[in-house]
């Protein structure tokens, strides 16, 4: 192994692999390390949901035109492996109970579309042109229910209460382990290294990287490069502080939930599904009283953000259902293991997306032993990625992927490479820059962004 690399990738994760991936055989650069002390694809890519969609609001269409690039990029890998990590195209479906929700998700349909998500077709019973969810379908755009008696059709095991549904049609999910498995493989056919080790020191020099110091088992090893890349996910902030710059990011832990279906309540064919509307969680009157007089148990008889979700997990006789909620999150600093989320979580998400699938109830009682995950959203305040050189000469990032990393990894690594490689730049490049920050018009704008723009 060469002990001078021309570049060396810190983090193994999603962000890390594709940026080897792309570089090396999209770009043909030989001599690459790809740096970790974990085993790829183990801190937080593992730990996602998986799922992908060009269903983004703005401001402004970049979001939506750098997740169409993505989804290309997926569906051409996808082509060229066999389907190595199983995409599909099932579609995001949204659903309401409140007629002022409804006229929402009509308004953000019209926007988001109207930003180049693809048509909106609208579906108020005096037509039969709605295509039900599939596999393989190969619409985009947006599909709006406004006829409960179709949404009933279409979708028996949701509750007769749903008024409204929006069918979000180039979303789906994959399998984020085999996705970042199979770009590992083919990084390493053309020429990446990867090396067990942390990097623990950045030598600067004259404000370029002149050399990386890595502790490995043996010791510490200090490889001479002039690129380096971070792409340390939750630990970006700190990689970035080796060189001198602070990253305005912070992490959140998000949870997710498993449980076996074994009554078959969820059709296997079922797309994500997510409940637009707040909750107040279904308890017996007993239990209410019961809840209510316990000063730690209190909030659970109180409303509930709108969001609970789920989807279908795992192939051929699989009953696993995915089940998220963000409810409660705040900004932390990373630590493993992450601290544990509270006991009552799988059964808070469990009754919660009962509002939606009522049929789910009879798991209150006799819930599997429900498995519970979950990993760090590393974010910028406007939920918007940092893609591209930072100030100090051969130093670039890819991070602040937040909740979308998977899919996003593939436009970012293909941007990322653009970058070192100084090849062409799309038009939405400046907008993931950090320098973007220095910028009086967009400082303006973030003084009316919504810090959950684009998160489910």
């Amino acid at each position: 192994m060469s002990p001078t690399p021309d570049i060396l990738i810190c983090g193994a994760g999603i962000a890390g692999v594709s940026a080897a991936y792309h570089l090396a055989v999209r770009h043909g650069v030989g001599n690459i390390w790809l740096v970790d002390d974990r085993p790829p694809l183990t801190l937080t890519s593992d730990k996602s949901t998986e799922c992908y969609r060009n269903w983004w609001p703005g401001p402004g269409n970049t979001m939506v035109r750098f997740m169409n690039r993505s989804i290309d990029l997926l569906e051409e890998l996808a082509a060229i492996s066999g389907n190595y990590f199983h995409l599909n195209r099932r579609g995001y479906v949204f659903l309401t109970a409140r007629p002022e929700e409804a006229e929402r998700l009509r308004q953000t349909a019209v926007a988001i579309t109207n930003l180049g998500a693809g048509e909106l077709r609208v579906h108020d019973g005096s037509s039969n042109t709605y295509t039900p969810h599939g596999c393989d379908s190969p619409l985009d755009g947006a599909d709006l229910i406004t006829d409960p008696a179709l949404i009933q059709k279409t979708f028996p095991f949701v509750t007769p209460a749903a008024a409204a549904m929006l069918h979000a049609r180039r979303c789906g999910w994959l399998s984020a382990q085999q996705l970042g498995m199979y770009l590992l493989q083919e990084a390493k056919k053309a020429g990446v290294q990867q090396v067990n080790g942390r990097v623990v020191k950045v030598d600067v020099r004259r404000g370029r990287v002149h050399a990386i110091h890595i502790q490995t088992e043996t010791g510490v090893t200090a490889a001479q490069t002039r690129t380096f890349i971070n792409a340390a996910g939750p630990l970006q902030k700190q990689v970035a502080a080796l060189i001198g710059v602070n990253l305005p990011v912070f992490n959140e832990l998000h949870g997710k939930v498993a449980i076996e279906d074994y009554l078959n309540i969820v059709p296997r064919d079922a797309p994500l599904m997510v409940w637009n509307d707040p909750v107040e969680l279904p308890w017996t009157d007993e239990e209410r009283a019961e809840l209510a007089a316990d000063p730690d148990l209190r909030r659970l008889t109180e409303p509930f953000p709108a969001g609970v979700h789920f989807r279908p997990e795992g192939h051929g006789d699989a009953q696993t259902l995915l089940m998220l909620w963000t409810y409660h999150i705040e900004a932390m600093e990373p630590v493993w293991p992450p601290p544990p989320f509270e006991p009552e979580y799988p059964e808070i998400v469990a009754r919660g997306l009962s509002r939606m699938i009522p049929g789910l109830s009879v798991y209150f009682e006799r819930m599997s032993q429900p498995q519970v995950d979950g990993g760090y959203y590393c974010k910028t305040r406007e939920n918007r990625p940092l893609i591209g050189p930072l100030p100090v000469d051969g130093a670039y990032l890819i991070g602040a992927l937040s909740g979308y990393g998977i899919m996003a990894s593939q436009a970012a690594a293909d941007l990322l490479a653009a970058h070192v490689t100084g090849g062409d730049l799309p038009d939405y490049a400046s907008d993931f820059l950090l320098g973007r920050y220095d910028d009086p018009t967009y400082k303006e704008l973030l003084q009316h962004w919504d810090a959950g723009s684009g998160q489910l």
